[in-house]
């Protein structure tokens, strides 16, 4: 495998640093906008890392299900090793990446669980299926090689038979509070354009990096 020769010259795009929002939510948008016309089933997902217990980090890929001036918002199991790592330290970070128009964004900021009733809310927008499978799995939770998921699920599904699932108590949603965000893109022989927000305040400075 020839790995250290595996490279692409971007040059699909560019930052236009004269012409920029105020507020890097709205750029955010726009961006993401852009990625749904070219990925529109996988264009929220994006890599969350916390600090674990023993101080390492930790990374896994996530599906983001709202976007607001609060901030970026997913669900998991309250159990899982993610959740528990942001209840110990709720520092976090997120990273898109769109190959597609060469692009990436991250995000620094702070982990907090959304209400009760938002959590309530999503879940019942979920599919009836995806619903079951949060009761289904204690997330991270070792399991026997041939443990059958299926035998569990069948339960359930006669448990909420002619019944509205309800939302596991330890399932829910986060909202990422934004201190910092990057934008990225791609740009010829590596000189790539970097663009970042930071929030002072209730205000956002933007500055320009070197590639």
């Amino acid at each position: 495998m020839d790995i250290k020769n595996l490279r692409l010259n971007y040059k699909k795009s560019a930052i236009d640093f004269s012409n920029l929002e105020d507020n890097p939510i709205q750029y955010f948008l726009n961006w993401f906008a852009d990625a749904l016309t070219v990925n529109k089933d996988e264009a929220n997902a994006c890599v969350l890392s916390t600090i674990t217990p023993e101080n390492t980090p930790c990374s896994r890929v996530v599906l983001l299900k709202e976007v607001n001036e609060k901030g970026f918002t997913f669900f998991t199991n309250y159990i899982s090793d993610k959740a528990r790592n942001i209840e110990n330290n709720n520092n976090v970070s997120l990273n898109f990446y769109w190959p597609e128009l060469e692009r990436q964004v991250r995000i620094k900021g702070i982990a907090i669980k959304i209400s009760i009733a938002a959590s309530d809310a999503y879940f019942k927008s979920r599919p009836r299926a995806s619903q079951l499978g949060a009761w289904v799995s204690e997330q991270s939770k070792a399991v026997a090689l041939n443990h059958s998921f299926e035998t569990t699920l069948s339960d359930l599904e006669k448990r909420f038979e002619g019944k509205e699932v309800e939302r596991p108590i330890d399932w829910g949603g986060y909202c990422i509070t934004p201190s910092c965000i990057e934008f990225w893109q791609g740009r010829p022989s590596r000189l790539h354009d970097r663009l970042v927000y930071e929030l002072n305040g209730e205000i956002w400075n933007k500055k320009r990096l070197a590639p």
